[in-house]
Order: C-alpha cells, then sequence, then structure tokens
C-alpha cells in the first residue's frame, strides 16, 4: 500500500494557474478529461464508520478500483492508498453488488493532471467549483504551494463528499451526487 499525502485549494484563475505550472516547470501529462467516481459500501454504511472508502473510478475510457483507509488530519490529508487498473469497471460494480456494497455517492469532474516528476498537482472542474489538488512528499507539497501562491491557511483537506456536502447545505440543493446534472451546473 501507498501513502497518499495531499491538499486541495480553491482555484480562483484556472488561466493564470497553468501560466505558474509551466514557469515552474511543470508539464501537463494529461489533458482535460471527464472522470466519474462510484463510491460503494455495505448496508448501514459499514466503511464510511470506519473512515473507509472503496471506489471505481472510470478516467479518460480507463478504470480503477481504490481502498483507502482511514486518514489522519493535520496540515496534509494522509491515508494509506491501494489501487489497480481493471479492465472492466461494469463488470466489478456487478461483483460488489453480488458481495452486498452498494453505491453510496458518485462524484464527476474534468481532470486535468500536471507533473514536474516528483509528484501531481491536479486540476480539477467539479459540479461544486474549481479545485486543485498538490499530491506527493509533505515539503514538496509545501514547497509546490508555495511556488503556486497558496498559502497553508488555504490548504483544505476535506474530501470532495464533504465540499459537495457543503454546497449543499450553502445553496439549499437537493442534490444526492456530485454530478452537474444533480446540481444544476455546468
Amino acid at each position: 500500500m501507498a501513502n497518499e499525502v495531499e491538499i486541495k485549494f480553491r482555484i480562483a484563475d484556472r488561466k493564470a494557474l497553468e501560466e505558474s505550472l509551466r514557469a515552474n516547470q511543470f508539464r501537463e501529462k494529461t489533458a482535460s478529461t471527464h472522470e466519474l467516481n462510484t463510491l460503494y459500501d455495505f448496508p448501514g454504511s459499514k466503511l464510511r464508520g470506519r473512515g473507509e472508502l472503496l471506489r471505481i473510478r472510470e478516467f479518460g475510457g480507463k478504470w480503477k478500483v481504490t481502498h483507502k483507509a482511514k486518514g489522519k488530519a493535520g496540515k496534509h490529508k494522509s491515508r494509506k492508498e491501494t489501487e489497480t487498473s481493471i479492465g472492466d469497471g461494469q463488470k466489478l460494480e456487478e461483483i460488489f453488488e453480488a458481495l452486498g456494497l452498494k453505491p453510496s455517492f458518485r462524484y464527476e469532474k474534468f481532470r486535468a493532471e500536471w507533473t514536474d516528476g516528483k509528484g501531481d498537482v491536479v486540476l480539477d472542474h467539479t459540479p461544486v467549483g474549481e479545485f486543485g489538488e498538490i499530491e506527493g512528499e509533505p515539503d514538496w507539497i509545501d514547497h509546490v504551494a508555495k511556488l503556486l501562491g497558496i498559502s497553508e491557511d488555504q490548504y483544505i483537506t476535506s474530501s470532495y463528499a464533504e465540499l459537495f456536502q457543503q454546497f449543499v447545505r450553502s445553496s439549499n440543493r437537493k442534490a444526492a451526487n456530485m454530478t452537474f446534472a444533480e446540481c444544476g451546473t455546468k
């Protein structure tokens, strides 16, 4: 299992951020691509209750299954992540459902991935706003954030599910999933 360490931040000006990434020797490794994520859980939300996540992700026609263990809160979000590519996400969904797992939350976004070879910066256009993520070693995350003009008080360690819940509360929307159609955003 790998240890995932990351922070999110709100993007105020995407074009300026992309220019800053280029100026700091980052290259775009994946252009903005649609991504659909489905979280699965047992009845009674057993995984969520333990702080765990089980996800099937479709990104650019490729599928991955991911398990994330309970994380540690701090300046950075850190938790064990086990992930592997799969050939057919729809078949895996059938297997999960046969085992008693049910879809518990869906979220989508358009994601662009950037790298400097040491870590990744991703730019996400989501139904609840524009967010970036910086993922890598903690010192590298802080260094890159500073290069990009992101202060530590702008760090977000919330999950997309938590950001979605904040959006629903503040906007009085009835959406159950973080999709563009349900949130009424583009």
